[in-house]
Parts: C-alpha cells; structure tokens; sequence
C-alpha cells in the first residue's frame, strides 16, 4: 500500500471512529422509575412507552424503566425527579400532594361517580391547572393514568357497615384529605410507603389498607389479609411527571415523540385498568378473601360521616379550587 493511500484509509477510520463517537454522544439516556409491579397496567404502559419513544426518535431516546421500587420508594422517586437525579417517574397522586397540595382538590371522598366522569374532569380545565401547578414545583405533567377506585382490606372483621372501620389501623398514602377521611370514618389511619405495607400487615403492625382491586392482587396482600369490602372511597390516579428543566432541554422534536408515547400509553392503560379491576377482584375471592359488598346505604352513611372532610380541604387548596372540580364532576356526570 502506498503511503498516500495509507494516509487515505487512516483517515477514514478516523472519520468513521469520530462518526461513531457522535451517534453516541447525540444520544439521551431518560430513566423513569417507578413502584408498581412489572405486571401492573401502569407498567405494562410505560414499557409500551419505552418501545414507542426509541422507535419513534430512531435511538436518539434511550429510555431506562425501572418499576418496581428498583430506584427506591414512591416517594424517593418524586424527590429524585424534583432534583434532577432522575428524569421521570408515574407515582400515585397522593406522594405529588405535599409538594402541590391544590391536586388533593380531587381528593375529596365520594367525589367521582365512575371513571368515565373521572377521566372527563382530568382531561379537562382541571388537569390543565394541575399541569400548571406542578410546573410552578419543577414538573412537566405528562399524561395521567388510572389508579383506580380504592378498597379497604383488613385482618380484624368484615366492613359491610361504617361501625366496622371503628378502631381499624389502616395504612394510607401520604396524603391529608386521605388520612383526615379515614379519621372521620372512624378508622386510625397510619401514612406509610408502599414498600412498607407487605410486611407491616404480615407483622400485624397495621390491620389493613386500601388499594384498587388490581393493586391488591399484584402486591400478594391475599397472604397477608382475610377481608374486602368495595368502600370505594377514593377515585385515584398516577400522573406521569418529568422533571422540568430536563424536558425542556430536549429539542422540541423529541418532547414531541415523548408526549405522544405518552398519550398512547395513557390511553391503552385506562382500558386495561378498567379490565384488571374486575379481573382482579374475582381472583382475590379465588385466592380466599372474603368478600363483603356493602350496601348503598352504608355507603351513603360513610359519606356523611366525611362530609366536613370538604371544609378542610378548602382551607388547604382553596375554595375556589374546589368548587370549581366539583362544578366540572356535577357538570360530566349529567346531574
């Protein structure tokens, strides 16, 4: 080989190491964490996001799921999105509420009579003013999923009437309206991590907690608890949040593609959640929960007994706020 054409293919390689080193380079790692199980719908969603973003961005979007509590509890990964340290995570509302206390606005016991006037609400004027709460704290709202309709279980009784939850020590999320609700039906509510729960009802240092149907079959709560009942006490959500100023340095190419893998995987979720839900409590009885529907009456009793719980949420997001979610929950529900 001569030495001109041995300059030439150095050269080349050069070129060709340089061009390699820039693909590299030019691509974005986005690592979004999560506490739901790989089999939840949330999960399954974000995987499908994961698939849509890459394919979409040709590999320009590498993105990293981490579910199952791999990054720490849920509300680890809120203060690590917060931070910066990573770039997303879908958590229950209830650990976004002590940074932006106006979404506890939907928290109010009793307030959505179905998931179809839940979703019209949050995809509405309300989600929108969420949105913008939460970018005030350092968060992009990306979309919000289906937590689901939430149900007590304990190891004490069976609650088929408001008397039973005397006394109970439930665990709940984090958040006021949650614990103020329960203490007003009576209960000890206990505010715990997620990662907590399993083992503090297996050591019986709480009698119970309440969860959608889906999450208690997922979390193997049937080992560890006797009795169901469809309290229906809470509608629930899990936003998807970014943190801000890393979404915003992407080029305005890429928070496309993002945003919309996410409203896909938001959509295909909230169906698959409404199917898990009836899934799973026929498989909770299966596993050997027993299982107490409680009549409309004494549904109707637990709403008056947490009727002032409205008043205290006032105080805390405004009453302005609130009339405004219960206007728009009045006005999708047709009455």
């Amino acid at each position: 080989m001569s030495h001109v054409a041995a300059r030439v293919s150095a050269t080349l390689i050069v070129c060709a190491s340089l061009s390699a080193t820039h693909i590299v380079l030019a691509q974005e790692t986005i690592r979004i964490a999560g506490n739901f199980v790989p089999s939840h719908s949330s999960s399954i969603a974000i995987d499908q996001f994961e698939q849509d973003v890459e394919l979409a961005t040709e590999g320009q979007l590498d993105v990293q799921v981490f579910n199952n509590m791999q990054l720490g509890g849920a509300q680890e990964n809120v203060s690590q999105v917060r931070a910066g340290t990573i770039m997303m995570t879908w958590v229950g509302m209830a650990y976004l509420t002590r940074t932006v206390p106006e979404l506890e606005a939907v928290s109010v016991p009793f307030l959505f009579p179905s998931r179809e006037v839940a979703y019209q609400v949050m995809d509405g004027p309300i989600g929108e003013l969420f949105a913008e709460k939460l970018a005030e704290k350092g968060f992009e709202l990306l979309g919000i999923m289906e937590l689901g309709e939430r149900q007590v279980t304990n190891n004490v009784r069976p609650i088929r009437k408001l008397a039973d939850l005397q006394g109970l020590k439930i665990r709940l999320q984090p958040n006021e309206t949650h614990l103020d609700t329960f203490r007003a039906l009576g209960a000890n509510p206990i505010a715990m991590d997620v990662r907590e729960v399993y083992s503090a009802l297996q050591q019986d240092v709480i009698d119970g907690q309440e969860n959608p149907y889906n999450v208690i079959l997922a979390s193997r709560y049937p080992e560890v608890q006797k009795f169901l009942s469809n309290t229906g006490h809470f509608f629930d959500f899990i936003p998807v949040v970014a943190n801000k100023k890393k979404f915003a340095a992407l080029s305005p190419v890429l928070q496309e593609a993002i945003k919309t893998a996410m409203r896909n995987a938001v959509l295909a979720q909230r169906k698959a959640a409404a199917k898990a839900d009836a899934q799973a409590l026929a498989e909770l009885q299966k596993q050997g929960m027993q299982y107490d529907a409680l009549a409309p009456s004494e549904r109707e009793a637990m709403r008056a007994a947490a009727a002032d719980i409205v008043d205290e949420i006032r105080g805390r997001v405004g009453g302005d706020l609130l009339d405004r979610v219960i206007e728009k929950v009045q006005q999708a529900a047709g009455s």
